[in-house]
């Protein structure tokens, strides 16, 4: 369907696309990737909050208001604290949950787990007081289906996962990352959640995905055998009685990531093939400091890993903190998050699945050239005029003459065919010597 080759003209390193005038301007070059087939997504907490789960911090929350809620009330108050921050008031803690509190300001999430963890059960075990309440926390109860519709979906959920809202149902951003995790003919996306939404997704798109974690996981290949949902911190079992190797705690991180070097060497694999797209993630989440330490310590040695790239929301864009995530070796994509609700995020990933090269809708992108010709070239928005250009430059030669036959009929102005004639001269001047 789509070229496996596509012309990329010299500029086209800077070159950003927004796929509707108020979404965010994505690079071209990580566009053109997917259509290849050559993206992979990687999950975090935050697409999981929209189906009301808990990101890291508020599972540690949740985790201490039932074992040690003196705690718990400490640490809340300190959150909600908007004076900045403070030192709470820990003279009536013992010394282990001061340095528990302390660690939980730190942000260091996953020590602060262990220390409990280990202050309630003296040793990490699969049973333990910490693991069996995170498994009753990502294991709510289920709510009664809620119709919804989304915007760039086009058409009413299913009434099997409609709440998105509600805990313990996929959400919109699941079903879309779902459909652009198609690489042509296999499903591949990596979670470092616990939680099946993505497979619940899936099988309400009914697209084949098995679950792997940890160890079950595939090695990274091109070939279509490497597909499914791959939980590389472990994955809840379908049955909330039992019990699943779950990477929560330092101690899990450290045997996972250090000793055994079974993540890093999953994700060194991964990055060398695939262009890795992070979602749900902020920069101070446990998870994202392991992951871009294990990756940033392959980069040092070796120069075949393929760019990253990572949404990054904010109500502002924060050029130090974008500036951040590029000195990590992670390309941002800023988007307006100032809502609160990602509701940008969600609508660009929405659309990018809609227009998708793999999977996405002919008929719509056949409507976009048609709505985008009725204006004259100079007129058209910059946002149009890059999307028109991107829509024949992915494809191949074939595809790019359907296109401009729908552009013909549509009336389109002399110098929309010259943008169209242009692309196709790039990529000659391109595949010349």
């Amino acid at each position: 369907m789509y070229d496996r080759n596509p012309y990329k003209p010299p500029d086209s390193a800077e070159r950003t696309i927004s796929l509707a005038p108020d979404l965010p301007a994505i690079p071209e070059r990580l566009l053109l990737a997917h259509a290849r087939g050559d993206v992979l997504f990687l999950c975090g907490a935050g697409i999981s909050r929209q189906a009301g789960l808990p990101d890291f911090r508020q599972l540690v929350l949740d985790v201490y208001r039932t074992l040690d809620p003196g705690v718990c009330e400490i640490l809340t108050n300190a959150s909600l604290n908007s004076s900045g921050p403070r030192k709470p008031d820990c003279s009536a803690l013992t010394d282990r949950q001061a340095a528990e509190v302390e660690r939980f300001l730190a942000r260091e999430y996953d020590v602060v787990l262990g220390m409990l963890e280990r202050r309630f059960d003296s040793r990490t075990r699969e049973d333990s007081k910490v693991r069996s309440r995170v498994v009753e926390i990502l294991h709510p109860p289920r709510a009664k289906p809620k119709p919804a519709t989304s915007r760039f979906e086009g058409t009413a959920a299913r009434s099997d996962d409609a709440d998105a809202p509600r805990a313990g149902r996929p959400a919109p951003i699941h079903r879309a990352l779902i459909r652009l995790a198609d690489r042509g003919g296999a499903t591949t996306i990596m979670t470092t959640n616990f939680d099946l939404l993505l497979e619940r997704a899936a099988s309400n798109l009914r697209v084949p995905a098995q679950s792997y974690a940890l160890g079950s996981i595939l090695r990274p290949t091109k070939r279509t055998e490497f597909a499914g949902v791959f939980h590389i911190h472990g994955a809840l079992t379908r049955n909330p009685s039992r019990h699943s190797d779950l990477v929560l705690t330092d101690q899990d991180f450290g045997e996972l990531y250090l000793r055994r070097r079974i993540v890093p060497d999953l994700i060194y694999d991964a990055a060398r093939l695939f262009h890795l797209v992070l979602v749900g993630y902020s920069a101070n989440d446990p998870p994202m400091r392991y992951l871009l330490n294990a990756v940033a310590a392959d980069e040092s040695r070796f120069d075949d890993l393929k760019e990253r790239f990572i949404f990054v929301g904010s109500d502002d864009p924060d050029t130090v903190a974008l500036e951040d995530w590029r000195a990590r070796g992670i390309v941002p994509i800023h988007y307006d998050a100032s809502d609160r609700d990602h509701t940008v995020l969600l609508h660009t990933l929405q659309r990018w699945a809609a227009l998708s090269a793999i999977n996405g809708k002919q008929q719509l992108v056949d409507r976009e050239i048609r709505r985008i010709v009725k204006s004259g070239r100079t007129d058209a928005s910059d946002s149009d005029r890059g999307l028109f250009d991107h829509l024949f430059r992915r494809v191949s030669p074939d595809e790019r003459v359907h296109l401009a036959k729908v552009a013909s009929a549509a009336g389109a102005e002399p110098a929309w065919l010259d943008a169209i004639l242009a692309v196709g001269a790039e990529r000659e001047r391109q595949r010349k010597p």
